[in-house]
């Protein structure tokens, strides 16, 4: 399932025009990595919220930005299963 989440949030930057070419697993979403601003951060979130029925809230987008890809996708899992596992979340 990670697999398959970890495709949707590539293909969803890509939608968003940001360029995923180089983007692996430990690419940090925020200022270190791919730079995506707290609006960008938001349209992923939301994006991803209604194609896996996951919650996130604003007060989330600040530690989002500090995840990996890998990480996103590992916090996209567990709310799934109802098992939050970011630090700040």
């Amino acid at each position: 399932m990670r697999d398959q989440i970890r495709d949707f949030i590539i293909a969803a930057l890509r939608e968003m025009n940001y360029d995923v070419s180089d983007v692996t697993g430990q690419t940090v979403l925020g200022p270190a990595g791919l730079d995506l601003e707290s609006l960008a951060l938001a349209d992923l979130a939301v994006q991803v919220e209604e194609e896996y029925g996951v919650k996130f809230e604003l007060d989330d987008m600040e530690s989002t930005a500090l995840m990996t890809i890998d990480e996103f996708t590992a916090e996209v899992d567990s709310r799934m299963n109802g098992t939050a596992v970011g630090s700040a979340l």
